[in-house]
């Protein structure tokens, strides 16, 4: 079973503010699996630390109101081409980010508010008819 996880549940320190969500449940699940981490973001250069994002009317803008899409999306590109030939079973991505959230995100408003909805990224690997899941719900099924 080839599975995709978000780069920052493992650990790496790719979020916005330079650290990461490592889950030690998640990891430990996952150490003898098949695994494949990855973080568009970081595939589309946009480095760690950089300004929290969230998505606007359909847009991904940062915390200046600077529209950041563009860049969100060639993450999201890059993040697929690098894994069109993998056969991944099911991922497991980061809640509420703007690439990665899968059942909720942030609003756009940076008031911590969210709403229904998907990342660029969670939406893409639906779309391809792959099995995503969130790490809060992925913790859960892991008991």
């Amino acid at each position: 079973m080839k599975i995709l996880v978000s780069a920052c549940i493992m650990g790496e320190n790719c979020k916005y503010n330079g650290g990461n969500n490592y889950n030690p449940k998640i990891a430990g699940f996952l150490a003898d699996k098949d695994i494949i981490t990855i973080c568009p973001e970081m595939l589309a250069g946009l480095g760690s630390p950089r300004n929290c994002a969230e998505i606007l009317n359909g847009k991904v803008v940062d915390s200046e109101g600077k529209n950041v899409d563009k860049e969100f999306c060639k993450g999201v590109s890059l993040a697929t081409e690098k894994i069109k030939d993998e056969q991944i079973e099911l991922a497991v991505l980061q809640p509420r980010s703007p690439t990665c959230g899968v059942h909720q995100i942030y609003d756009g408003s940076f008031s911590g508010r969210l709403i229904d909805g998907q990342g660029l990224f969670a939406k893409e690997l639906i779309r391809k008819g792959i099995k995503v899941y969130d790490a809060d719900e992925f913790g859960r099924l892991i008991k």
